[in-house]
């Protein structure tokens, strides 16, 4: 068994879509049309850093309690972990691209990490090499 997705709950696809493309890197793997179980157009969208096995979906909110997840899917705290070889281009990269940041590189015994917020407003970690 394998984790292929883990879905990201969003307000628009092709922001998202910039966001993690243009700002993180990502690439698009999957933009395909859809339809939700009531007939309802949608679209499957499916981004992933260069390399990775494992991508996120890119879900657009669909509903009241949807909207009211976006951003928070993990209750305020660090819930995904970006890693990286070359932390300080990754991190001068994003910067340049506009990605915010809620704090400075900081060292921790588990390497280089810097607290970041994504199109959505989820916290990830931007990890790298001690």
């Amino acid at each position: 068994m394998r984790l292929s997705l883990a879905a990201i709950v969003v307000d628009d696809y092709d922001t998202a879509i910039d966001f993690f493309v243009r700002a993180l890197g990502f690439e698009l793997v999957e933009d395909s049309p859809a339809v939700t179980h009531d007939g309802r157009p949608k679209r499957w969208v499916v981004v992933r850093p260069p390399g990775a096995e494992t991508g996120l979906l890119l879900a657009r909110a669909d509903g009241e309690r949807q909207r009211a997840v976006i951003g928070e899917q993990v209750a305020g705290r660090v819930g995904f972990f970006l890693e990286t070889g070359d932390f300080d281009a990754a991190y001068e990269r994003m910067r340049t691209a506009g990605v915010t940041f809620l704090s400075e590189p900081r060292t921790e015994p588990y390497g280089r990490v810097a607290v970041f917020l994504d199109v959505a407003g989820n916290r990830w970690d931007l990890l790298g090499p001690a």
